[in-house]
Formats: C-alpha cells, sequence, structure tokens
C-alpha cells in the first residue's frame, strides 16, 4: 500500500511528521508537501510557471520531496513525480493540519483542497485536522488524529481506487459521449477534524454534516504610500445556529467530538437543475 501524504503548513510542520508516522503503520508514506506555508490556498494550482521539487527526507517516510507550489500542487505533482519513478499511489492523506477545517471553511482550506486534489486524480483521500486552542501553552496532542488517521486508511472505503472501478460496477452512471461521467462515480474523501484534548477528554466521535462557519471579523486598513493602500484581514470563529452534533461539524467539535464529514467535488445544486431548464 503506497500512500501519498501533502498539507498546506509546509514541508517543516510538526504535523506532517505526526500524520506519515502513523500511516507508516498502514503502508509505505511518500511525502509531497509546500516548501513554506500555504493555508487557506483552498483548491488553487499554480500555471504559468515552473514548479521547483527538492528532494529531502521525513522521519519514516519511505521519500519525501517539497514544491515551491499549492498543497494540489502537491498532490497533482507528487503523484506523477513517484509514478515515474515506479510507484503508483493507492490512497492520498493530507494534514495533520495545524488548526480546525470545519464547515464553510473547507472551501478556503488547503488541506481540504490537496485531498479534493487527490479524488479528482481518482485515489480515496482525507484531510485531517486538529484544533488547536492556539492560547494553550502546551503542546499540541496529536494522538487522536494519528489514530483516526490510520482507521480511515483501513477503511474498505480506501481498498479501492475510483480510477480502478470498472465502469459496470459504477453507481447510477450518468451517459455522456464525452464520457465524463467520473465526476459521477463513487469518489472518497473525507474531512477529520479532532479537539486538542487528551482522548480521554474527547466526547467521542460524530460523522456530521458540513454547517456554516461564521466569523466575526476585522478588516484594518493601512497606507503603503504612493496612492497604494493594503488590508489586513483577521478573525474569530464564532459558534452560529442552533444545531444538534448529529447536524453540525461545528456544533459537535465545539462539544469536544472527533468529527468525520464524507465530501465530494460536484458542487452543482441538483435542486435548481430542473427550474433553470424551465427557464433557459
Amino acid at each position: 500500500m503506497n500512500i501519498l501524504v501533502a498539507n498546506d503548513d509546509g514541508i517543516e510542520a510538526e504535523g506532517l511528521r505526526k500524520l506519515a508516522e502513523a500511516l507508516s503503520e498502514v503502508g509505505d508514506v511518500y511525502v509531497s508537501a509546500p516548501m513554506t506555508q500555504q493555508s487557506a490556498k483552498a483548491h488553487g494550482i499554480t500555471i504559468g510557471k515552473s514548479i521547483r521539487i527538492k528532494k529531502t527526507s521525513l522521519g519514516p517516510a519511505a521519500a519525501a520531496i517539497a514544491l515551491d507550489g499549492t498543497p494540489a500542487d502537491c498532490v497533482k505533482i507528487g503523484i506523477e513525480y513517484y509514478k515515474n519513478a515506479g510507484i503508483e499511489m493507492d490512497m492520498v492523506f493530507a494534514g495533520i493540519n495545524h488548526g480546525m477545517n470545519l464547515g464553510t471553511d473547507t472551501l478556503y482550506s488547503g488541506t481540504v483542497g490537496a485531498a479534493m486534489e487527490g479524488a479528482i486524480c481518482g485515489l480515496p483521500s482525507a484531510a485531517v485536522s486538529l484544533a488547536i486552542r492556539r492560547s494553550n501553552d502546551r503542546k499540541p496532542i496529536f494522538d487522536f488524529a494519528q489514530k483516526l488517521a490510520v482507521k480511515a486508511a483501513r477503511l474498505p472505503l480506501f481498498q479501492t481506487r475510483v480510477a480502478d472501478k470498472n465502469p459496470k460496477d459504477i453507481k447510477d452512471p450518468k451517459e455522456s459521449a464525452l464520457g465524463v461521467d467520473f465526476i459521477y462515480r463513487d469518489h472518497v474523501v473525507l474531512n477529520i477534524n479532532v479537539p486538542d484534548l487528551p482522548e480521554e477528554e474527547l466526547a467521542g466521535v460524530k460523522v456530521a454534516p458540513l454547517s456554516y462557519r461564521e466569523y466575526e471579523e476585522w478588516f484594518v486598513p493601512g497606507e503603503e504610500g504612493d496612492e497604494v493602500t493594503s488590508y489586513h484581514y483577521s478573525g474569530r470563529p464564532n459558534i452560529a445556529g442552533d444545531f444538534q452534533p448529529d447536524d453540525s461539524d461545528v456544533i459537535a467539535n465545539s462539544l469536544n467530538y472527533a468529527t468525520v464529514t464524507p465530501l465530494q467535488f460536484d458542487l452543482t445544486n441538483f435542486k435548481l437543475i430542473d427550474e433553470l431548464r424551465r427557464e433557459w
């Protein structure tokens, strides 16, 4: 079993090393991570210029490379780089992110973007994040996040690559002369978020949907001269809505549950398809 591990916090991040250590119990780990911090890069990729690749080493990983690109670049190029070396990946993991990726934050997350790229490449994928409480002086506790990553990698869902499935076995494939039914296949993308607590203080694990992630936001203007202005953006998350933990990953995490949310990259709003077809 060959596992590609990426992240958005950069090749030096402790969470990346912790994820590689954990997944080495499951298979051979190959790292492809950004050279520098790439948080909130979402699913962006680099176009119009070459991406530099530097060989490096990282703990128990069989091999590791650092790229001057985005998290999605690291997955896209990492799969190709190792394939050219005769190593076919079986799954992709991103993380362990230093900070939660809950609710609508997943739209900004480079960690989730990396996992989504893995799915687009036809591989079962997971994003793993630790809800680090930055006010704490103690070191982050990665143990349970590591445990859930290993459990995910051993799920039956992760034992078949979408790219290897027989089209006849696909559930409800959509007919298309262009062969673009790939988006309808049973892709696997899991979003795992774990509170930064000892395992005995966790409330358990909840499989919960994404929910709205509300922020108290600050935009601080600045002057740079020559008629150039700037804004520094920051914010603090709030708990919005009256939901039960089973109905909201944000609420469940705030109640000290580790959350698991299955994601997909088809953003179609199917509720509006028929209405819009009547209009056009």
